[in-house]
């Protein structure tokens, strides 16, 4: 059973940088598609890094340029590098995973989820 647990999350000033962090236990990152999402109360949740077929990276346009998504294969774990926040970066931040077999995502939903861990720009 796959488990997914973030940090890295806290408070950061506008302009500021975080890096997040996914630890996987129970399957290997290289046997699953992984993804961060966000979600704001009162907003729903937005996917804002995905990783795909082949290892293609996919970002939301509303972090596209700040966010950086990457695999750590020796440490089992997704990263996400935040720079230049800004206050509408605030909100919980996901990860979440589906099964992956040798290049290609398993069609469907994210099936493992985190908890999250908070990022508040202020």
């Amino acid at each position: 059973h796959v488990q997914l647990v973030e940090s890295g999350g806290g408070l950061v000033q506008p302009g500021g940088s975080l890096r997040l962090s996914c630890g996987i236990s129970g399957g290997t990152i290289s046997a699953l598609c992984m993804a961060w999402f966000r979600t704001v109360p009162g907003k729903g949740r937005e996917r804002i890094a995905s990783i795909e077929n082949y290892g293609r990276l996919q970002y939301a346009e509303s972090v596209k340029g700040r966010f950086t998504v990457s695999e750590d294969s020796a440490n089992n774990a997704l990263h996400l590098e935040m720079n230049n926040l800004k206050v509408d970066d605030t909100a919980i931040y996901s990860c979440a995973a589906r099964r992956r077999q040798y290049n290609t995502c398993y069609l469907g939903d994210y099936i493992f989820w985190g908890r999250g861990t908070q990022v508040t720009v202020s």
